[in-house]
């Protein structure tokens, strides 16, 4: 027992080294990870020549906190899960940069350290990120009050991968993989998309990601539960996508085949498709003048979404 918080405390320290500017970082977990072997903490992060934070290898979850100034403080959250192939965490541009920019808008915001799936750290790569976002989403509604959160507020933001991470709380809420004593609710109040992996089906999906989340040989079967378009439903939240036309890495038909489910089952959504701006552009498409985190600002606020 006193290796493995030693091996928490560490991973906490060494994230906070990097994200110096989250107010708190906390285990996602109390106790046991679930999920989980026995293995060492290889996680490793570094910064790039573009300037960007990406963390590779993580086998133990936490949440950053971000909290706005008490006077402009609207009880609304966003967990940020940052994209990266589910190979690595995008953690800067998609992770504590948007954070910072919510704190401006009266939000909560709360990055999500989720594990990287691999095989020496789970039994089952393919649940333990979808497992971490559970979690947040019940650790945050649950303490909800202590961080001045209205717990029928609480949204889910994901990049590229962190996009499909996203959408698998948006559309498997109701199975249950952590546990839930109190029976507290795990679905998001909305999401937002950003250039997201919907589909793991075959001439849509981002390979890569697919390859790193379930595998190179997954049950076709299996590929369906995992294929958000096929999984929305009725109770699916709201959502607001972003993605560009001519992104190569992610076809934007990952969105447009969301947006389509969500309004068959007459989601209330919004989606800004570019014509230009590629793949991982973050907050800024530099291609256009017409900036989606302006136009996210004026949609958490309809009171359609909340």
């Amino acid at each position: 027992m006193k290796t493995i918080f030693k091996t928490i405390l560490c991973s906490i320290i060494l994230f906070n080294i990097n994200t110096v500017n989250a107010q708190k970082i906390i285990p996602l977990y109390n106790a046991e990870i679930p999920n989980s072997k026995a293995a060492p903490n290889k996680e490793k992060s570094e910064v790039g020549k573009d300037g960007i934070l990406r963390i590779s290898n993580v086998s133990i979850p936490t949440l950053s906190i971000y909290s706005p100034d008490k006077s402009s403080d609207k009880g609304t959250a966003v967990i940020i899960c940052p994209g990266g192939g589910y190979k690595i965490l995008a953690a800067s541009h998609e992770g504590e940069d948007v954070a910072k920019e919510l704190n401006k808008w009266g939000i909560t915001a709360f990055v999500l350290k989720y594990r990287i799936p691999n095989d020496t750290i789970m039994p089952d790569k393919s649940t333990g990120p979808l497992q971490d976002a559970q979690r947040a989403i019940q650790l945050v509604r649950e303490r909800a009050e202590e961080w001045n959160i209205d717990p029928q507020k609480i949204g889910i933001m994901g990049f590229s991968a962190g996009g499909h991470l996203a959408a698998s709380a948006s559309t498997r809420f109701n199975e249950i993989l952590i546990e839930n004593p109190k029976n507290t609710s795990l679905r998001p109040d909305f999401s937002i998309l950003i250039y997201p992996v919907i589909s793991f089906m075959d001439g849509i999906t981002h390979r890569g990601s697919r390859e790193n989340l379930m595998g190179k040989n997954p049950d076709p079967r299996v590929l369906k539960k995992y294929s958000n378009e096929l999984t929305a439903g009725p109770q699916t939240p709201p959502a607001f996508l972003v993605h560009a036309g001519d992104d190569a890495s992610v076809p934007v038909k990952n969105s447009i085949v969301y947006y389509e489910a969500l309004l068959k089952h007459k989601i209330y959504s919004h989606m800004i498709i570019y014509p230009n701006g590629g793949h991982g552009f973050g907050m800024k498409n530099k291609t256009s003048t017409v900036q989606w985190m302006n136009q996210l600002k004026d949609w958490i606020n309809d009171s359609r979404v909340l």
